[in-house]
């Protein structure tokens, strides 16, 4: 395993949470200027040096440090032979942090993030196989698995997921008087009845096109309006006249006042505290929306529906993290301990406890269980994100596509024209 230098002060960003026990033992003599001294007769045989693993973890909500802190400290109590840290770290740094660490020679070995394809294509990861116990394996979802496929492999393994619905606010729409909307039309029409009945004091749709979920809001439409990022044949079609439509659409939408003031920077968690606060009537958003509105003190009064589509056919969206592991010439031993770490992981009641904690959907079928038995309306839910629709993760172009498409959004917000700004992309993107 290659040997990972600390950190440089200059990533802020990343908090790190690991037990770093190995560092400055004094069992090194690198740098000291002095040779260890011979072992005389009698004398105890020096310490077996440990394995040396680094993770990169994303950070999910205010819990996840703690989390993985605890994770920490448990699995190096359980495996003496193996010393882990976790370093985790915000989105909104996530791909710059990694992709910092890669260019100096310091990728991790395990890395905890949506995407994927890009690092494949760089030769710089291993296939699943080789660091996946059977057992483990064989705990996940398929559907989940087929989702990190390239060329028949499987080169990264599924985290967690959630599913996005709309959310809506029952005494809201009670008090406006309507009915649930499930087209754009009907959605619409409710958006400007709820600013006529409360004069601009309630949001009547959270939209969230920020560098945190940008891609989910363009996913929402264009699914919604029969376009698609790639076609059947897996080329991409980011300009098709489905998703001029539908990016017009929201675009018109924030432009007549029916959203939350400023898309650009209000994230889905601003959103969801206007939810809670009763100053957003409606919004599409994940299974854990529940759970960060009982965290915060919400007493909000939902509901859940199909997400408003403009085709006669509601589609949900189903996000997938994946964990993957990079080819730092492991030996045996290194691998071994790679293999520990998700063996540990994906343990039934302790991979539960990951995914109940932040009110995401579990990747393994006990994982579901568990879930469905702690908290039934989950139950629902797990069979919403199998039958959803999912990035197109697989393609090595991903990382660009997801970041322009949210730079067509904010261009679109400041008054771009959204048919040049996506026959760019496409340009950009398909050459």
């Amino acid at each position: 395993m290659k040997m990972k230098r600390i950190l440089s002060l200059a990533v802020a960003a990343v908090m790190t949470v690991g037990l770093l026990a190995g560092c400055g033992g004094g069992s090194s003599s690198s740098g000291s200027g002095t040779a260890a001294p011979a072992a005389s007769a009698g004398s105890a045989a020096p310490a077996a040096e440990k394995v040396e693993l680094n993770v990169i973890a994303a950070q999910y909500g205010t819990k996840t440090a703690d989390w993985w802190a605890n994770f920490v400290k448990e699995f190096n109590a359980a495996n003496e032979g193996i010393n882990l840290t976790v370093d985790v770290v915000s989105w909104n740094d996530i791909y710059t942090v990694v992709n910092t660490r890669i260019a100096n020679g310091e990728a991790p070995d395990i890395l905890n993030i949506d995407v994927f394809a890009d690092y494949q294509a760089d030769d710089l990861l291993l296939p699943a196989k080789d660091y996946v116990s059977d057992e483990t394996y064989a705990k996940f979802y398929p559907s989940f698995l087929d989702q990190s496929v390239i060329d028949g492999t499987v080169w990264a393994i599924p985290d967690l997921a959630s599913a996005r619905a709309m959310y809506y606010n029952k005494d809201i729409l009670a008090e406006v008087g309507v009915e649930v909307p499930t087209t754009w039309d009907e959605l619409t029409d409710v958006c400007q009845k709820i600013i006529d009945h409360y004069n601009g004091d309630v949001y009547p749709w959270g939209v969230d096109m920020t560098t945190d979920e940008g891609q989910a809001c363009f996913a929402y439409y264009i699914w919604n309006n029969g376009g698609d990022f790639t076609d059947a044949d897996g080329n991409w079609t980011l300009n098709s006249p489905e998703n001029v439509e539908a990016i017009e659409f929201i675009i018109d939408m924030v432009n007549k006042g029916y959203t939350n003031s400023d898309p650009a920077t209000e994230t889905r968690y601003a959103n969801q505290d206007m939810f809670g606060a009763g100053k957003v009537a409606m919004m599409i958003g994940p299974n854990s929306i529940p759970t960060y509105c009982a965290e915060g003190g919400y007493t909000v009064n939902y509901g859940v529906a199909s997400i408003p589509t403009n085709t006669g056919v509601s589609v949900s969206q189903g996000v997938m993290d994946r964990f993957m592991c990079f080819d730092n010439d492991y030996t045996d031993e290194e691998l071994a301990a790679v293999t520990t770490f998700f063996d540990f992981f994906y343990e039934d009641s302790r991979y539960s406890d990951w995914v109940l904690m932040e009110g995401f959907l579990p990747a393994t079928s006990a994982g579901g269980e568990i879930m469905a038995a702690a908290d039934p309306s989950q139950a629902a839910w797990i069979d919403i994100v199998g039958s959803s629709k999912f990035y197109p993760t697989a393609k090595a172009e991903w990382a660009d596509v997801k970041q322009g498409v949210i730079n067509v959004e904010q261009n679109a917000l400041l008054g771009g024209n959204v048919q040049e700004l996506l026959d760019a992309l496409q340009a950009e993107i398909a050459g």
